[in-house]
């Protein structure tokens, strides 16, 4: 006990000495206004120079601050260049400020570095942190949607989930997951970073900015720069947000009455006698009872200082969401902690540790159960005690809550990680920098469960049988166990030589090597027992509670990879005017074989900045800044491939009988290809950045063509026979990217920015095997890629209407057991008849355009944010109305059925033995566009002279809201595209809501 006490009092010890700055001098009190010429400036920061001694400006543009009377202040603020100003004993300092071209001046991730924006030669977007923190979000990825021209995001509303991310389409038919870096660490995904702590988010969107990443970029760079302790300052930041999440558009199923009046109907149609619905008095909205409005929680702590030779930042992060659907939960803990010490003016270590914790818990409900499970059934008796379905459903359709409430609770799924990194930097002979940096990762995932005790069910009477109470007795009691590990060890290692020479020279070189390896392993493991219950007691939920005699079943798997590479980069700028910037890379990859591993990657792009001629300065007074840009990159793609794809794999899927013994036969599992090589891409890119109107309007616009050679693919030499996975085919993206906005103020407290993007991305595979004919289905068939066609595009027949009588059926061709209120496909070949030769292209799953709208308004404390985002061009897959296997509850399009002639020519006939009429065609299809109201947020920010006695320095409360509404024509919970599955993308087939959100937080700075 002595010693954990004395251990705490040294611990607190130090963190107090880290928090800690004072300072001694001769003081004067200095009071002014800081202006931009015409009107007040607030926020802006003054700092006396060479100390952490600051305070910032009020909504006023006043400040009031004691400094030393032979000290330097120092003004600065975001979109207006810095000034410096002795105070030599005066008390009273007014300052006007002249605006700069901000965002030309800002520093963005290169790979490897950094880089000013003025000299970027790529087409890299950047995402403020603040930008990022002001939204709900768990995942900081959810936030990025519609921000970025060029940049898809799928958003989920299942609690904890991760967004599906795409740039500039999809590059590949195996992985389009872009690459994230992590402050210079590769990772594959940043579930564990708190959205509260990142500074900025910088997107490499074109092949000339990513290929210095090599293997790693083909799907473009997401890198994340976290937050670190501001120069000069001693700071305490609390953000907090606290809200609840509510689905605002349901399936629309019909109720009770329009069940019976349909399926009645259905029963006539096939002529079958009537169905008895007597005993049935129920009329329950199954998916009201397995959603719920749910709470979400994101709070985040930060202390940060920074003394004469260290700067410390500690971040506390707890975020806590509820899923729409009951009993789903995910909750998160972050700690990071990051230290830097200037051991002196040249030399520096530091380190960084990030440790995350989650916890995470399922529905056990299905949302498809929900939309087909009858209505006219009541729910239960009480808690252990359900309705079983009808007969017409009871053996395929189970009881959606009866599911829901058994499964609650029975499992235990957490996880943790450790994300850290050391480096050291050393400046010398004036001009160079040495710097290396060691990253590691551990990773561990554990899951535990049981399965409950079924409940008994009433079986209701029907046809004048009795009601009865039925329990599974062929239950078996079981557990399951299964827990995996993963790690990484990234290193990297630079040399930089960056000079300014007489006359406008600007050179920055580098070299570097970068090694990473990651590696993991899982096992599982389940028994099931034939006496023993196990009971809902988590302490038992272990696979040795039951014998190892009973029937068990155990799996587990690994692996392993390194990447190596050596690269440079060369920067030139002559008098900011003309820009060169190329990279090589020589990058390997132990996936592929040892002949193949090895390619060498590389990227030029040159810039041309107008507005620094003479010529346009003296004659050009609107335009502020003009930039034109054009780069090219090849780079390989290596990323969804298994490693060791060139060797031979073994598989012990079959199994032969000798005598009374089972025996396991070990198979080759595919053909392999030993000269098995890394996708190819290459792209091009045209662009010009344009700030015009005193730097109030700013547009980007790019063009690019990207294309893939050597797509990795599988596919078997004969048909139902082992695969081949080799290099095959060729896919191209084309596409162009506009982001535009104006920024102004209308009074001298009244502010707006209003901004804008649109993309358009067009996907084609130019080419996919030998044989023109050759493809890949997706989805069993619905989705197709094949030469001249989209990647994983809808593949199926036209529907051109509906059989209304007979004489349709003799005219139009039909198929051989077609019938009067049958859906009508196109005879597309003109053979007279429908075969499966009349499939054709139907649509995209992937939007080919996108956009986002933004507009900003602040009046002295006051702002308000409305943001809204949608896509167009793609088509929604309804699978979830294709299920024929049992009599299922009709979604109100359903209510619109074929009955006689001319009754519909859209929905055929109710009648679910008729095949025909479930056949993929476009009548399963919507259209996928779609516009949201994404946030709308209003805040208002005390300065720092109204809290001042309270020790507050800044504090922002807001309301916000997100999803608020969306405007489109799909049925769905949500019309977000379904594409994380590259060639079966598209289908809802009971996909989770998107709930709108609506939040009240606050940010206060001590």
């Amino acid at each position: 006990m002595k010693k954990i006490f004395t251990e705490l009092s040294v611990l607190v010890c130090f963190l107090l000495l880290l928090l800690s700055n004072v300072a001694y001098a001769q003081n004067v009190t200095v009071k002014g206004k800081v202006t931009d010429g015409k009107l007040p400036i607030p926020g802006v920061g003054v700092m006396v120079k060479g100390t952490t001694n600051a305070t910032v400006t009020n909504p006023d543009g006043d400040y009031t601050i004691s400094v030393p009377a032979n000290s330097i202040l120092v003004f600065s603020s975001i979109g207006f260049s810095p000034r410096e100003v002795e105070v030599k004993n005066q008390t009273l300092i007014n300052v006007s400020m002249a605006t700069s071209i901000q965002d030309l001046e800002q520093v963005v991730i290169v790979g490897y570095g950094t880089q000013k924006r003025k000299d970027v030669t790529g087409a890299i977007s950047s995402v403020s942190g603040e930008d990022v923190a002001k939204m709900p979000a768990v995942n900081p990825l959810a936030s990025l949607q519609g921000k970025v021209a060029g940049l898809t995001v799928v958003n989920s509303g299942s609690a904890g989930s991760q967004p599906v991310i795409r740039i500039r389409g999809i590059s590949s038919t195996n992985n389009a997951t872009p690459l994230y870096v992590v402050d210079g660490f590769i990772q594959d995904n940043i579930d564990y970073l708190n959205p509260a702590d990142i500074e900025s988010i910088d997107l490499l969107r074109d092949a000339s900015s990513a290929a210095i990443y090599g293997l790693r970029g083909a799907n473009g760079v997401i890198a994340i720069t976290t937050k670190k302790a501001a120069r000069g300052q001693t700071r305490v930041n609390f953000t907090s947000n606290v809200g609840f999440q509510k689905v605002i558009k349901k399936i629309d199923v019909v109720d009770a009455e329009g069940f019976k009046k349909l399926y009645s109907t259905q029963l006539n149609n096939i002529g079958a006698p009537a169905y008895d619905f007597s005993n049935y008095t129920g009329n329950t909205d199954w998916q009201n009872q397995i959603l719920q409005t749910a709470a979400i929680t994101n709070n985040s702590l930060t202390f940060s200082n920074t003394g004469e030779k260290t700067t410390t930042l500690i971040n506390l992060g707890y975020n806590n969401q509820g899923g729409v659907m009951k009993y789903n939960q995910f909750q998160k803990f972050v700690l990071r902690l990051s230290e830097e010490i200037r051991v002196t003016d040249k030399f520096k270590v530091g380190a960084d540790l990030t440790g995350f914790h989650y916890t995470t818990q399922g529905s056990g409900a299905s949302l498809n159960n929900a939309i087909w499970a009858a209505p006219i059934v009541p729910v239960k008796t009480d808690d252990v005690t359900y309705y079983a379905m009808p007969v017409l459903q009871r053996a395929q359709v189970g009881n959606p809550v009866a599911a829901m409430e058994r499964n609650k609770n029975s499992s235990i799924n957490k996880g943790l990680a450790f994300n850290g990194s050391i480096f050291a930097e050393l400046k010398f002979l004036k001009d160079f920098t040495l710097r290396s940096t060691l990253y590691a990762r551990y990773g561990y995932s554990y899951s535990r469960g049981y399965s409950p005790v079924p409940f008994s069910f009433i079986n209701i009477g029907e046809n004048g049988g009795p009601t009865t109470i039925v329990k599974d007795n062929q239950f078996r009691s079981s557990i399951n166990q299964a827990q995996g590990e993963d790690h990484r060890y990234q290193q990297d290692h630079t040399l930089t030589y960056d000079k300014t020479i007489e006359g406008g020279h600007r050179l920055t070189a580098m070299l570097g090597f970068t090694s990473l390896r990651t590696a993991g392993s899982n096992v599982s493991a389940s028994r099931t027992d034939s006496t023993l219950v196990v009971p809902n007691d988590p302490d038992l939920w272990y696979i040795g509670l039951i014998n190892a005699n009973n029937v068990m079943s155990n799996g587990g798997g690994g692996n392993e990879e390194t990447n190596a590479g050596v690269f440079g980069r060369v920067s030139y700028a002559f008098k900011d005017r003309y820009l060169f910037n190329g990279t090589i890379r020589r990058d390997g990859s132990s996936r592929f074989a040892p002949g193949n591993r090895w390619g060498t990657f590389g990227s030029i792009g040159l810039g041309w900045v107008a507005s620094e001629e003479d010529f346009f300065k003296n004659n050009i007074n609107a335009i502020n800044y003009l930039k034109f840009r054009a780069s090219f990159g090849r780079l390989g793609n290596s990323n969804g491939v298994q490693p060791n794809l060139y060797q031979v794999g073994l598989t012990t899927g079959q199994t032969a009988v000798f005598g009374d013994n089972v025996f396991t036969a070990v198979d080759q599992a595919y053909y392999p290809d030993p000269n098995l090589r890394f996708e190819v891409i290459q792209g091009i890119d045209l662009g010009f950045d344009l700030r015009a109107f005193d730097n109030k309007y700013n547009v980007e616009i790019n063009l690019y063509d990207k294309k893939t050679d050597g797509l990795l693919t599988s596919f078997p030499l004969i048909a139902g026979q082992r695969p081949f996975f080799t290099n095959l085919g060729e896919v191209n993206n084309r596409g162009i990217e506009v982001s535009m906005g104006w920024t102004d103020k209308i009074t001298s407290d009244l502010t707006f920015n209003i901004s804008g993007n649109f993309s358009y991305n067009r996907n084609r595979v130019k080419s996919i095997g030998n044989n023109i004919d050759f493809q890949i289905t997706g989805n069993s068939g619905v989705n197709l890629t094949k030469s001249g066609q989209s990647i994983g595009y809808f593949y199926g027949y036209q529907q051109v209407g509906i059989y209304q009588s007979l004489y349709d059926l003799e005219r139009l061709p039909k198929m051989p057991n077609s019938l009067v209120g049958d859906i009508a496909y196109a005879d597309l070949n003109g053979d007279g008849v429908i075969t499966p030769l009349d499939r054709t292209y139907l649509g995209t799953p992937f939007p080919p355009y996108s956009f986002g709208l933004s507009l900003s308004l602040g009046y002295k404390g006051f702002d308000a944010l409305i943001e809204g985002q949608g896509v167009a061009g793609n088509k929604i897959y309804t699978q979830r109305r294709t299920s024929n296997f049992a009599p299922l509850n009709y979604e109100s399009n359903r209510l619109n059925a074929w009955t006689t002639a001319g009754s519909t020519n859209i929905e055929p006939i109710l009648d679910n033995s008729r095949g025909n009429n479930y056949l993929f065609s476009s009548h399963y299809l919507e259209p996928g566009n779609y516009f949201r109201l994404r946030t709308v947020q209003l805040g208002y920010t005390f300065g720092a002279n109204t809290l001042t006695k309270a020790g507050i320095q800044k504090l922002r409360l807001y309301l916000s809201g997100q999803n608020i509404v969306t405007w489109t024509k799909a049925t769905g919970y949500t019309p977000e595209a379904q594409i994380g599955s590259i060639l079966g993308g598209g289908a809802d087939n009971g996909v989770y809501p998107v709930p709108a959100i609506y939040t009240f937080g606050l940010n206060v700075t001590f």
